[in-house]
């Protein structure tokens, strides 16, 4: 059995959160909501963690600069969810296993969670799991649209879905496991034709798909995983369910 790994996708700026920093080093009750991320990585068996890191690098690799199961990948542009894993290419040319991609900006993900998925993937044959979960008003998260056996058939985007699908409740929470020799090649023929011009992972299990390869969607993940921090307004809900929860810096 290979190497645990993840990758944390951590290169964007925190624009929306009115601060010129870094957004996975924007403090949540009294700490860089990224190091929520990797406690949880670490809680869940992870092993060896990448963490991609692009607006201001250097900032990012000084604050976690104390931990040795952390490695750094520069994204020197931010292309795109996709281009960010394109960057660890290098870093993982020796490795074949299962690689977890997840956001930095999800301080609430659940060790638990990521112990299930990396643990299922372990016993299964698939090249790509996704991370999934059910929520009452799922907003305009991506919807997991499934056939008429249940089975996974791809990730419908809010500005993209129909009226039915928009009434799905399963949604992407952006939580990948990958069979890095499966997903290599298809890293190659993710297009950036979309409105921002950028390379998207979400578009990589369906590329998948296309090519006769084992997808599937767990609904595994707890909608509080869902809160992201975009904006300051989010970072308050997630302090708000941090505290009530019983998390503290």
């Amino acid at each position: 059995m290979s190497e645990k790994v993840a990758i944390v996708l951590a290169a964007g700026k925190g624009t929306r959160m009115k601060s010129d920093l870094p957004k996975v080093l924007v403090e949540v009750l009294g700490r860089p909501m990224i190091e929520y991320v990797l406690d949880s990585l670490g809680e869940g068996g992870i092993e060896r963690t990448i963490v991609v890191v692009g607006y201001r690098a250097k900032l990012v690799r000084s604050a976690l600069q104390g931990s040795a199961s952390i490695e750094f990948a520069l994204q020197s542009e931010q292309l795109g969810t996709g281009h960010a894993v394109m960057a660890c290419r290098e870093l993982l040319a020796d490795h074949a296993g299962a690689v977890l991609v997840l956001a930095g900006d999800q301080p609430m993900t659940q060790a638990a969670s990521i112990k299930t998925l990396m643990e299922e993937f372990d016993r299964d044959t698939s090249a790509c799991i996704l991370g999934t979960a059910h929520k009452e008003d799922p907003g305009q998260l991506g919807r997991i649209v499934r056939d008429h056996q249940g089975r996974f058939t791809g990730i419908v985007e809010y500005k993209d879905a129909t009226a039915a699908q928009r009434r799905i409740t399963e949604v992407n929470m952006s939580y990948y496991v990958f069979r890095w020799g499966d997903l290599l090649p298809v890293l190659d023929r993710i297009r950036a034709d979309n409105s921002q011009g950028e390379y998207y992972i979400t578009d990589a299990p369906g590329l998948m798909l296309a090519e006769g390869k084992r997808v599937r969607a767990l609904d595994v993940l707890q909608p509080c995983e869902s809160l992201s921090i975009n904006t300051v307004e989010e970072l308050a809900l997630v302090e708000d369910a941090m505290t009530e929860g019983g998390v503290r810096g």
